[in-house]
């Protein structure tokens, strides 16, 4: 979650030493005045991370951190201070915003965590955000919405130029037709008896665990609230874990581990003429939040299977801990507005993912219909294609 108050006042409070030239002096302040705790070299609080570095040029080379410990501090905002001889320079360096490791990464994989990064490995350029102080809140969110483990394997990717899976869609005659049929394949979904079936179908399973996903909506980190909601709509009891689940929740104790299937969708079922797969969204309503969509080449390799409908059902939780739901077609006139494209954490053989943002998921809330505009739609799917 992203303090906008707090950490304006931080970024007021390291330029009002813009100048001094002495790290050390420009810690004593940051941390007397925040109450910062030192864990080695990064200083945090409870809303961020912090670490300082001095250089002659906001183009530095210095090692910031390994990976390791950038690890520890990944779900708060974690920021690098760069003392400079006239002004001092603020960048967001979580793992979303690193372009490789640097410094000893040869024996970096997923499951050996190796490695740091330098100044040079910060981006300063995130699609269409700069890595700025007015647009920090907009870059958290969107690192909110991705994985460490995401992060992980893209940086593994960058560092030893490994050549990732192969997952790319491959552009076919047949389906690149059935993928360009898909926005009339959805608007005849949504107007059929089996749109209302799925829709009762998931708010069913809502209503059994509402009180669950209430307490779960406390919960700060975002991918985790979202994998805890998912599961306990999607999953019954056979397994023991949902209890554990609820248990957890209602103790406030360790919550179980949870494996969910990297699949497209979250809640997959089949009818005579449609083949269904949703995805399951959470939205604490008065938080600002811009999550993670769809993979766009699994998006486009089920699109081109006959019967193939993709939905998104949105789960919002608003101040008086009242829950709205909504199944939502991809393909719906105000999702598509809100749905960006992000390059950057895809690998060199992918398309990229898409990005819910702004404020897009209350408002398809809040207006509760789809809508679909069958040419838009088209043009839609033929640039993911083109990607």
């Amino acid at each position: 979650m992203y303090n906008l108050s707090l950490i304006d006042e931080l970024m007021k409070t390291i330029h009002s030493m813009d100048g001094v030239q002495n790290k050390t002096e420009v810690i004593s302040g940051v941390v007397n005045k925040f109450n910062l705790v030192k864990d080695r070299s990064v200083f945090y609080c409870k809303d961020f991370a912090i670490r300082f570095s001095q250089a002659q040029r906001e183009n530095f080379s210095n090692t910031v951190l390994s990976l390791s410990a950038l690890q520890k501090y990944d779900d708060k905002p974690f920021f690098v201070c760069l003392v400079m001889p006239k002004a001092n320079r603020i960048f967001l360096a979580n793992t979303s915003f690193l372009s490789k490791i640097s410094h000893s990464s040869q024996q970096l994989r997923e499951d050996n965590i190796k490695g740091s990064f330098n100044g040079g490995d910060i981006m300063r350029d995130i699609g269409k955000y700069k890595n700025e102080e007015q647009d920090f809140e907009n870059l958290f969110l969107l690192h909110e919405g991705v994985t460490f483990e995401e992060n992980l394997t893209r940086l593994v990717e960058s560092t030893n130029q490994i050549v990732g899976r192969d997952l790319r869609y491959k552009n076919t005659p047949d389906g690149d037709n059935t993928i360009l049929d898909s926005p009339q394949r959805a608007i005849n979904f949504i107007n059929s008896d089996k749109y209302y079936d799925l829709s009762a179908d998931l708010s069913s399973r809502v209503k059994s665990v509402e009180n669950e996903i209430v307490i779960a909506s406390l919960i700060d980190n975002v991918n985790l609230r979202g994998r805890i909601i998912e599961y306990l709509v999607t999953h019954g009891e056979g397994d023991g874990i949902r209890k554990q689940i609820m248990q957890a929740l209602k103790s406030n104790t360790q919550i179980p581990n949870l494996r969910t299937d990297d699949d497209l969708g979250d809640y997959n079922k089949e009818y005579d003429l449609f083949n269904t797969k949703t995805d399951i969204k959470t939205k604490v309503l008065y938080f600002n939040s811009a999550p993670k969509a769809y993979n766009i080449d699994k998006l486009l390799d089920f699109l081109s299977k006959d019967k193939s409908i993709y939905m998104i059902y949105f789960i919002g939780i608003d101040s008086s801990d009242e829950i709205v739901t909504f199944l939502c077609s991809m393909f719906d006139h105000t999702l598509l507005n809100g749905t960006a494209i992000q390059f950057h954490w895809a690998g060199r053989n992918s398309r990229g993912v898409s990005q819910l943002t702004g404020n897009v998921i209350n408002e398809v809330l809040a207006k509760n219909k789809n809508d679909i505009n069958k040419e838009e739609s088209i043009n839609w799917v033929k640039k993911l294609l083109n990607l």
